[in-house]
């Protein structure tokens, strides 16, 4: 185990000065005219304000439930240990998230200054940008949960209190990443969505343009949410699927091994560090790469690094595990060859969405030109071509997981079904740091349009914002699909946990009981009401702005004329204001709900069909929001290309008024509730088995 946890440690610290010194290279390039660097300082600013009133709030959330879980493990020997790790979970999760925006709002405008010289120079440092975020996040985790664990262990003396204690780690990061996700969701896409209704719609004026007072808050939303919200998600990912497959691994009973005992429960912390090195390897070979097609360079990357990490799990498994080993509690055997098996399903699914997912939101195949074509017939036709494509790209990821929970449990039993999600974010640096690229492009083209530079930048620019918004989703649909994986395998902890502390019989779930069926229904409920108050925050806001953008064009007729510069402060404001409010009743339903449902029976079997229908939902409505509004999104963007020669056609202006319709439509639902739906059944899945001890203690008889 020593030998384990020291290579958890080193391969984070390997991630951690990786990521500085890819931070020194983007800091050596140049950040362009004193315009350029203008804006930047603005988009800066902005994102680093809202960052700090943002987690000003949720410190008084840590602390109320820090206090929560102290009380609820009052009578336990370390009753405060617990509430120690959620804090420190929080505190990992938000500094990925602060240092993500931080060299994100510096990367953006370098980016801008680069694509002077070509595409593959501006690939290179919009890239690197993201590397930073994508190996601090895998990083800042590994190191914190490995001292964690060491540190508790130490104390402790005991595995299984070790791992209880670690649960509240997990539920740190969670519960941040749940309020980074929305909150910075909310702001981004009510200023997306009021630049583009009020610019585009209504002025005609280009997107990005200067004279908008929205543009400086868009841009600013584009780091607060599509950066630091989604490093705080991956994060949360990252070691919730460490942590559960830790739990299950405890478990498991080897007669066949006498050297470490433990080695089931730390295996997953020396996958973690392998992927480390591997994703390492993916970014040095995007780095220097030659080839000019972003999307090509990108996949390549990603399928080196897929391809040693499947080789090198292999080999460590082989190496390590034995043959055979037993779960205490059904005696099944399996063998250090399924564990394999069910890795190397979990990659390959993970590669599989990825492929889906690229099919169905990339520019210029089918399922995106179907979006293109119905926007010639008007607004109504584009959001049900959207919405259709949507709802069928949920077949092949839905289709895959399935596969994969069917294979990796039978090859490995619960064990392997957790091994599998691992698998599927072992490469999450390199994946995260493909997805962060996205944003700082997007960024990128937008100070190229502030700062009047030559549209042969702006071309630049839209390529890599284009790929940026394939590699998102890309990026959405790991996290989600891991998300399926981690919450079955925290479903089966949660069985566990009860049978272990209610002395019962193994909670056996028959839905021809009412209170099942009740709980079910109840959770397949909830993602819906809570992308519904997302989306709804996201359309106040928005409306907000839009009279606000309408209030200065109309007070100030020479912001249009380009004469007078608008007042770009107050619409940050209110995106600010509107994505505070707006992100606590989604934060307390995700909290509450499971606390309610273990009072209301205590046998657990309530909580657990809320559990099941929570996810079986939430995955369905997470993979279909988040594919529709990224193939609206890149459909605007392929029609604005096609409008180059055609820019006084009215059939062509109508098209793209019905594709921008489309792409604010969408804009929620891929970058705010679809996102925060699979961080939302994996934190419910977290506070159902902490909240365990209270239900069993003060939940309701009525339905035993």
């Amino acid at each position: 185990m020593n030998i384990i946890l020291s290579v958890s440690i080193t391969s984070s610290i390997i991630a951690i000065v990786f990521s500085y010194m890819s931070f020194l290279y983007i800091k050596s390039f140049s950040s362009g005219s004193p315009e350029m660097k203008h804006i930047a300082t603005l988009i800066h600013s902005g994102a680093k304000t809202f960052l700090h009133r943002e987690y000003k709030i949720i410190a008084i959330f840590t602390f109320v439930i820090s206090i929560m879980l102290m009380l609820v493990n009052i009578g336990d020997d370390y009753f405060f240990l617990q509430s120690i790790a959620f804090i420190a979970g929080s505190i990992a999760s938000g500094l990925t998230g602060y240092f993500g925006m931080s060299i994100a709002t510096q990367a953006n405008v370098k980016t801008t200054e680069c694509a002077k010289q070509g595409l593959r120079p501006a690939l290179t440092l919009a890239f690197m940008g993201g590397s930073v975020m994508g190996m601090s996040v895998v990083g800042i985790s590994l190191l914190f949960l490995s001292l964690l664990f060491i540190t508790m262990f130490y104390i402790t003396g005991s595995m299984n209190s070790t791992l209880h204690i670690l649960t509240g780690f997990s539920m740190g990061a969670s519960l941040i990443a749940l309020f980074s996700r929305v909150g910075g969701g909310i702001f981004t896409k009510a200023a997306d969505i009021s630049a583009d209704l009020v610019g585009k719609i209504e002025t005609g004026i280009p997107e990005d343009d200067p004279r908008n007072p929205a543009v400086i808050a868009d841009n600013v939303g584009d780091n607060v949410g599509d950066v630091a919200g989604m490093g705080a998600d991956l994060c949360e990912s990252y070691v919730g699927v460490i942590i559960s497959t830790m739990i299950i691994g405890s478990t498991i009973e080897c007669s066949h091994l006498t050297s470490d005992t433990y080695i089931f429960v730390t295996l997953p912390l020396l996958l973690a560090a392998t992927g480390i090195i591997t994703s390492v390897l993916g970014i040095l070979f995007i780095k220097y790469s030659k080839d000019e097609d972003p999307q090509r360079v990108l996949n390549n990357g990603s399928n080196i690094s897929v391809i040693f990490m499947l080789i090198s799990a292999c080999l460590i498994i082989t190496y390590i595990l034995p043959q055979e080993f037993i779960y205490s509690n059904n005696g099944k055997i399996f063998s250090n060859t399924g564990i394999c098996i069910a890795i190397i399903s979990g990659v390959l699914t993970g590669v599989g969405i990825g492929l889906s997912t690229e099919y169905y939101c990339s520019k210029n195949k089918a399922p995106v030109n179907s979006i293109v074509n119905a926007s010639s017939t008007g607004h109504a036709t584009n959001i049900i071509a959207g919405i259709g494509l949507g709802m069928r790209s949920t077949f092949c990821p839905i289709l895959l997981i399935s596969l994969t929970i069917i294979c990796s449990n039978h090859f490995a039993g619960i064990y392997g079904i957790a091994l599998s999600a691992l698998g599927m974010l072992s490469t999450v640096g390199l994946q995260l740091a493909i997805d962060a690229y996205g944003p700082i492009a997007d960024n990128a083209g937008g100070i190229a349009v502030m700062a009047n530079m030559d549209d042969s930048v702006r071309k630049i620019t839209d390529q890599l914002d284009a790929v940026g918004n394939t590699t998102a989703a890309i990026g959405k649909g790991f996290a989600i699909g891991s998300a399926a994986l981690t919450a079955f395998a925290l479903f089966n902890a949660y069985q566990s946990k009860v049978y272990t502390l209610s002395s019962d019989t193994f909670m056996i779930i028959d839905i021809s009981k009412p209170h099942v069926v009740s709980g079910m229904f109840l959770g397949g409920m909830l993602p819906f009401l809570f992308s519904s108050l997302t989306i709804d925050a996201v359309r106040e806001s928005a409306t907000t702005i839009i009279e606000e953008i309408r209030l200065q064009f109309r007070d100030n007729p020479e912001i249009l004329s380009g004469k007078m510069s608008p007042d770009y402060h107050k619409c940050i404001d209110i995106s600010t204001i509107a994505a505070l409010k707006g992100m606590v009743k989604p934060g307390l339903l995700a909290v509450l709900f499971p606390i309610l449902g273990g009072l209301i029976d205590k046998s657990g079997l309530f909580l657990a069909g809320l559990l099941i229908g929570s996810t079986v939902t939430g995955v369905l409505l997470a993979i279909f929001m988040s594919n529709s509004g990224g193939a609206w999104d890149n459909a605007k963007k392929q029609i604005e290309e096609q409008m180059q020669d055609k820019k006084n056609d009215s059939d062509a202006k109508s098209q793209h008024a019905a594709s921008v319709t489309g792409d604010t439509v969408g804009d929620p639902f891929k970058d705010t509730a679809g996102p925060s739906i699979n961080i939302l059944i994996k934190l419910m899945s977290m506070v159902a088995l902490l909240n365990v001890p209270m239900m069993i203690k003060y939940g309701s008889s009525l339905f035993i």
